[in-house]
Parts: C-alpha cells; sequence; structure tokens
C-alpha cells in the first residue's frame, strides 16, 4: 500500500519594514515543509533574500513558486485594490517572471504560482479577476501549477484554461461554511493555539474535512496545506505538523 503524502506549502521571503522578518528563520523553515511561495517584491521581498532562499530551497529539493500580489508593500499586498486588468496582467507578468529568472539561474525550475493576500482572495471567486492570473500564468509559466483555493471558482476556471491546480487548504487560518477563510478583520481569523491547528490539518490530511467557525463540518479537497511564514508562531508550528503528520503516516512532499 502506497503511503499517504501531503504537499506542505509555506509563504516565505516576505522581507519588508511592516514586520520583524527573518531571512534565518526562513531558512530554517524549509527543513519542514516540501513547497515555497517566494515574494516577488509587490507586497515584499527582494533579490537578493529571494535569491539566497532558492539556493538553499534547490538543494534541499524543495518546489519553489512564485507568490505574487497586487503592488501594495503599505499593506502587506492585503487591502482590496481594484487595478484595470491589463494593468494587472502587466504588473503579474513583471513579478512572475523575475523570479521565474532568478529561479532558472539557480539552476532550479519555477514549480507553482499562488497569488498572495487579497489578491488571493478576491480572485478565489471573481471571474475577471482569476482570469488575469490565469492568463499571466499562461503567458510566463504555462507548465507551473497553480495553488488555488480549495473548492474555489479560481481552481475551476484554471483546470478548464489547460493549468494544473492544487487545491490549497489552510492550518492557520479559520473557515467559513462556504469554504472561504474567515476575514482577517475577524478576531477569529488566526488559530493561535497549536492544538488546534495540529487539529485541523490532521484532519485535512486525513479526512479532506474541516471544521468551520459556527462548528459544521464541511469537505475540501486537498492538495497542499499552506503555513503563513510571517506568523508568529510559523516556525513552531512547521516542526510540529511534521512530527505530528509522520506520525499519523504521512509524509510530506510536493507533487
Amino acid at each position: 500500500m502506497d503511503k499517504k503524502v501531503i504537499d506542505i506549502n509555506c509563504d516565505m521571503g516576505e522581507s519588508t519594514h511592516l514586520w520583524n522578518y527573518s531571512l534565518e528563520q526562513d531558512l530554517r523553515l524549509l527543513d519542514y515543509v516540501s513547497s515555497i511561495n517566494l515574494a516577488c517584491g509587490a507586497h515584499a521581498g527582494d533579490p537578493i533574500v529571494a535569491s539566497t532562499i532558492i539556493e538553499s530551497a534547490y538543494h534541499k529539493n524543495l518546489a519553489i513558486g512564485a507568490h505574487p500580489s497586487f503592488f501594495d508593500r503599505e499593506n502587506f499586498g492585503r487591502s482590496n485594490c481594484a487595478p484595470a486588468p491589463n494593468q494587472l496582467f502587466q504588473e503579474l507578468i513583471f513579478q512572475i517572471a523575475g523570479l521565474k529568472a532568478l529561479v532558472n539561474w539557480s539552476g532550479a525550475i519555477l514549480h507553482h504560482v499562488k497569488p498572495h493576500g487579497a489578491l488571493y482572495n478576491m480572485a478565489a471567486n471573481d471571474k475577471i479577476l482569476a482570469g488575469v492570473i490565469i492568463d499571466a500564468v499562461k503567458e510566463v509559466a504555462p507548465e507551473a501549477q497553480l495553488y488555488c483555493l480549495s473548492g474555489s471558482g479560481m481552481a475551476i476556471w484554471a483546470r478548464e484554461a489547460g493549468i494544473q491546480v492544487r487545491s490549497e487548504c489552510f492550518s492557520d487560518r479559520t473557515y467559513q461554511i462556504d469554504g472561504t477563510l474567515t476575514s482577517r478583520k475577524s478576531p477569529n481569523a488566526l488559530i493561535e493555539n497549536k492544538e488546534e491547528m495540529l487539529k485541523q490539518v490532521a484532519r485535512l490530511a486525513t479526512t479532506g474535512t474541516v471544521v468551520c467557525v459556527d462548528g459544521s463540518q464541511i469537505a475540501l479537497p486537498v492538495d497542499t496545506i499552506c503555513i503563513h511564514g510571517d506568523g508568529k508562531f510559523a516556525l513552531d508550528y512547521a516542526i510540529a505538523i511534521k512530527k505530528d503528520l509522520t506520525e499519523h503516516g504521512i509524509a510530506i512532499q510536493w507533487n
């Protein structure tokens, strides 16, 4: 019987003045995840930080992805924006192509693209925004996978466009009954109790279900589970997740 595997991804390289960024922590996180999403400069990040992480991730055989955003460093890419579709398309091309060049220069390939923050959430069920992201991926990295919110419209539209999709769920975020993430403006948006977080990850990895904030349970396709690298418990959570999944007989591996 084949051993069950799950991809654990982490947003990282998010160097910015908005929080006390630690490159050292990001490099330590690489030992506990299987894929990474690197900030492309729009919400955070810079070429030196990205190149340093890429080199280490490549030697650890991790999947490397681009993590583009609205151009919104002032709000860490977490404010809803409304650029014209053509403008957003060019901004995404700029970000994905730049990160892809750094990845290729290291000898690796760009494995995936995962939108960040407000762009990710807004595009999940907005066909126009999702279409811009899909077009940008097809233009710059047609071989790359697209990490999408599990059960979202964007996952459906991307597959229809011929892009390989990975359904993403979250270790440290709470869910609404419709499968969307609880807004960060709500006090219960984040899971800050390690035991609760581990229960959610184990449930997702073993049963493909999640318990929503109202106590109901919904089914979600799960290919990859995210750890937010900017979270104050990120490293502690990553270490605990790897240990717990191993004890459940689940290997952490990208695909």
